[in-house]
């Protein structure tokens, strides 16, 4: 009867130790979206102006919708940049994104949690073809 009590006991443990813990994620939620010096439309024209100024698409294999991850450090700097998906040659890709991203004028107010400034991320979309950009 021990060895049975005690193997129960095993499994028990064993169970609890492996099982999925179900606490709730804690999700940020901004009480203020970063923001551009001249609204949402004015950085996406001139991130487009920018791109097309300074990135040769003619280098690298794009062809299809790309979306740029863009943080927005809590001092309102563009500090970092994600491209999805994965192209050839994205490492010089990016070192050229982010060259074109310093061209750009104009500051950003950084997302606000509370009253303390915090990151935040944009994403602007871009649809690629061999030939040209899509200028929205």
């Amino acid at each position: 009867m021990k060895k049975y009590l005690l193997l129960f006991l095993l499994l028990c443990i064993g169970v609890k130790s492996f099982s999925q813990n179900t606490s709730p994620v804690e999700v940020a939620s901004y009480t203020q979206r970063a923001k551009f010096s001249g609204g949402d439309e004015a950085f996406r024209k001139q991130f487009m102006e920018m791109l097309y100024a300074y990135v040769d698409t003619q280098s690298y294999a794009i062809n299809g919708e790309i979306s740029f991850l863009i943080n927005i450090s809590s001092e309102g700097k563009m500090n970092k940049l994600n491209v999805v998906p994965k192209i050839k040659n994205s490492e010089m890709f990016i070192d050229d994104v982010k060259y074109a991203m310093k061209k750009i004028k104009g500051k950003w107010t950084p997302a606000m949690y509370g009253d303390a400034p915090v990151d935040s991320k944009i994403i602007i979309k871009v649809n690629f073809s061999t030939n040209a950009y899509d200028h929205d």
